[in-house]
């Protein structure tokens, strides 16, 4: 019983990752490289951006990493009033296990390493090629996930499973910050904007969402969070993964001097 609770809604969450795909060839702007290289194709690929899904056209066809910001908040916030009005209640203590391949959630480490790692070869790989600006997209997703995540931390104030037994302790003080997971938030961010960007060709990529999957399932057999702090960590993640890879161009690449754009990687050709 333990292991379904821990395991069986993370699936669900999985899913997440795959229905912004779903619709990412209509609804997400192409970065110009890719405009030019696919000027030729049929004039029915012209068609207006979410003609052939309808629910992308929910979403602004170019958000800024300001909107961004304030579309993850307000996600994550409707989630976390309808946890503390009843969502909590999927909640429940499990069995505290961090070892073996558990023990990576004693420490932040694993989402930190990931994100080093996804900067690293951003730098290395520069705005120019198609996967250097996708590494770009998902260091953005990153940081506009831990921006949102921690104002809804200092928000909601929900106290952790290793404190209480009680998963309706909210707004216990600004040091009690469970609500919702900034390690799958991180995590789910990185990976959602090369999904997006590759699922058609490369269908492989999708199984980069087993990393959240399993960090969910580590937070709380570690007894970091609850269940529905992963599933809005995850919420809040593919959110900030979408926005950030239906921006025009990558917000954070923006900001730093033109020879990050071109990448390290050229300069030693």
């Amino acid at each position: 019983m333990i292991r379904a609770r821990s395991w069986a809604p993370c699936l669900v969450v999985a899913l997440l990752l795959r229905l912004p795909a779903a619709c990412a060839a209509d609804s997400l702007p192409q970065p110009p490289g890719i405009v030019a290289a696919t000027a030729s194709a049929p004039a029915a690929s012209a068609s207006a951006p979410g003609a052939a899904c309808p629910a992308a056209r929910l979403w602004p066809a170019h958000p800024s990493f300001g909107s961004g910001l304030v579309a993850t908040y307000l996600l994550g916030a409707t989630l976390g009033v309808l946890d503390v009005a009843g969502l909590h209640r999927l909640d429940h203590p499990i069995g505290q296990d961090t070892s073996g391949i558990w023990s990576i959630a004693r420490t932040p480490n694993f989402p930190a390493e990931l994100i080093g790692l996804t900067l690293a070869g951003a730098v290395w790989e520069g705005g120019r090629s198609r996967f250097g600006r996708t590494l770009w997209q998902s260091v953005d997703a990153a940081a506009m996930a831990g921006i949102s995540t921690q104002a809804l931390k200092w928000t909601f104030q929900r106290m952790r499973p290793s404190s209480t037994t009680n998963p309706d302790r909210w707004f216990q003080g600004v040091h009690n910050a469970s609500f919702p997971s900034g390690d799958v938030s991180s995590i789910t961010a990185l990976v959602t904007p090369l999904i997006l960007e590759y699922h058609d060709r490369h269908p492989m990529v999708d199984t980069l969402a087993a990393l959240p999957v399993f960090d969910m399932a580590a937070r709380m057999k570690a007894h970091g969070h609850w269940l529905t702090d992963t599933m809005a960590g995850a919420a809040v993640g593919v959110a900030s993964g979408y926005f950030a890879h239906a921006m025009r161009s990558p917000f954070i690449l923006g900001l730093l001097p033109g020879g990050f754009y071109v990448g390290l990687h050229e300069r030693f050709e």
